[in-house]
C-alpha cells in the first residue's frame, strides 16, 4: 500500500438523504405467518422492508391482522410498493393510499408491470408514473429492466434510486446481464439496487461485487426451505460482496500466476 492509498471504508447506504447500515432490502410476502416474517427480517439485518399494498394489510382493513404489528414502522423503514399494478394510474393511486395510511409517508417503490407471465415492467407506463409521483413530492425507488438508457431516464426524472431486475421476478435465475448492470452502475448518480431474480447467497454477492449499492429480495428468502437461515446467509453475502467490490478483485487471466513465485529462490 502506498502512502497516499487508504483502505476503503464501509460507508452507509444513503437513500433520499437517510442513512442505512444494511444494504439488503427485503419483502414481506410469501411467508407462512407473521412470526416467520419477523424472524426472517431480523435475521437479514434489513432496515428497509417493502410491503405490497394490494396483498398486505397495513391498516386499510381494520378487521384483519395488520402486518405493521410484526414489522413496526418505528423499527423499520416501510417501503410501500405497487406490486400487481399494470397501469400508471393504478400505481399512482396505490402510492397515494400508502401516503395516507402511513401519515404522509413519501418513500415508495414503484413498479408497473407489463406482462402477467414474466412480470417484466411496462417501461412507458413506469416513466409516466414516475414523473407524476416525483411531481407530487414522492421519493421514488423504481423497478425497471436492465436497460442503461431507461435507468438514466428514470434518474433524470428524479427517482431517488433505480432498481434494475437481475432476472424475472421470483425466477431465482441470478444476474443474467452483468455487463448491463455494470453500465447502469457506472452511469448513475443515484443508488442502484438489484431487484428481482436473486435465488441464493452467491447471486446477492455477485450483485454487490458488480458495484451495486444494494439488493432487494423476497422470494429467495421466503421461498427457501429454511427462510430464517437463508435470510442470515443473504445478510452475509451482501456484506461480503460489498467488501469484495471495495477491495478490488485481481484481473482474470488465462494462465496460472503462482502465489509463491520461483524467481529468486535459492538453488
Amino acid at each position: 500500500m502506498t502512502e497516499n492509498e487508504t483502505t476503503p471504508t464501509l460507508e452507509p447506504l444513503v437513500i433520499a438523504g437517510r442513512e442505512y447500515q444494511s444494504r439488503l432490502l427485503v419483502g414481506t410476502g410469501k411467508y407462512k405467518d407473521f412470526a416467520e416474517t419477523r424472524a426472517a427480517i431480523e435475521a437479514s439485518g434489513a432496515e428497509i422492508v417493502t410491503v405490497a399494498l394490494r396483498r398486505s394489510n397495513i391498516g386499510q382493513k381494520a378487521d384483519e391482522p395488520n402486518l405493521l404489528d410484526a414489522v413496526p414502522p418505528d423499527q423499520y423503514t416501510i417501503l410501500p410498493n405497487t406490486a400487481g399494478c399494470y397501469t400508471a394510474e393504478d400505481a399512482v393511486r396505490v402510492c397515494r393510499l400508502a401516503r395516507e395510511l402511513l401519515g404522509d409517508h413519501r418513500l415508495v417503490k414503484l413498479e408497473v408491470l407489463g406482462d402477467e407471465r414474466t412480470l417484466y415492467p411496462d417501461i412507458p407506463a413506469t416513466l409516466e408514473a414516475a414523473k407524476t409521483l416525483v411531481d407530487e413530492g414522492f421519493e421514488v425507488m423504481v423497478y425497471t429492466n436492465d436497460d442503461p438508457i431507461i435507468a438514466k431516464r428514470l434518474e433524470e426524472i428524479g427517482c431517488v434510486a433505480v432498481m434494475p431486475l437481475a432476472a424475472p421476478i421470483g425466477s431465482g435465475l441470478g444476474i443474467q446481464n452483468p455487463y448491463n448492470i455494470i453500465t447502469i452502475v457506472e452511469n448513475a448518480n443515484v443508488p442502484i439496487l438489484v431487484d428481482a431474480g436473486v435465488g441464493t447467497a452467491s447471486d446477492a454477492a455477485v450483485a454487490m461485487e458488480l458495484g451495486c449499492d444494494g439488493v432487494l429480495m423476497n422470494t429467495a428468502i421466503a421461498g427457501a426451505r429454511h427462510p430464517v437461515l437463508m435470510a442470515s446467509a443473504m445478510k452475509k453475502a451482501v456484506e461480503a460482496g460489498r467488501e469484495a467490490f471495495l477491495a478490488g478483485r485481481i484481473p482474470k487471466k488465462r494462465f496460472a500466476s503462482a502465489s509463491s513465485p520461483i524467481e529468486g529462490v535459492i538453488q
